[in-house]
């Protein structure tokens, strides 16, 4: 009659109350696999210039990233511009149908953002474009 009011301890065993807390911890997994499944691009924290004319690129293509600390980055490995052609070079060696995005952040100086160009130049690249943030 009296067994209703015994203590939690002594009515059954330990995993009775984990089972709560393993589906909330389940839920937890699943949440975080989903959400972190749309993130579409690197946490590179570039600030794009602006531009009323942008056109969407489509082909496969290769991204140089120049972020505002002056870190050259070629499809998310850091490269210095010693090692740039190179990696150019063999990056493009034999695949004419790609091309280079170039993304620098609007507070790099001009300069830079005209020697990853002459750099891919020299190295072959003949097809490349400018990524912007497009203006409505």
């Amino acid at each position: 009659m009296f067994d209703r009011f015994k203590r939690q301890e002594e009515s059954g065993s330990i995993f009775s109350t984990m089972a709560p807390m393993a589906d909330v911890v389940f839920l937890l997994l699943i949440f975080f696999m989903i959400t972190s499944a749309f993130v579409l691009e690197p946490g590179i924290d570039v600030t794009l210039p602006r531009a009323v004319t942008a056109d969407e690129q489509a082909r496969d293509r290769y991204v140089l990233t120049i972020t505002r600390d002056r870190t050259l980055l070629l499809d998310d490995e850091i490269v210095t511009f010693e090692e740039l052609q190179g990696e150019l070079e063999r990056a493009f060696a034999g695949d004419a149908a790609r091309f280079l995005v170039i993304r620098a952040d609007r507070d790099v100086p001009h300069g830079l953002v005209v020697r990853a160009l002459d750099t891919s130049r020299n190295a072959g690249v003949d097809s490349l474009a400018i990524a912007t943030e497009f203006l409505d």
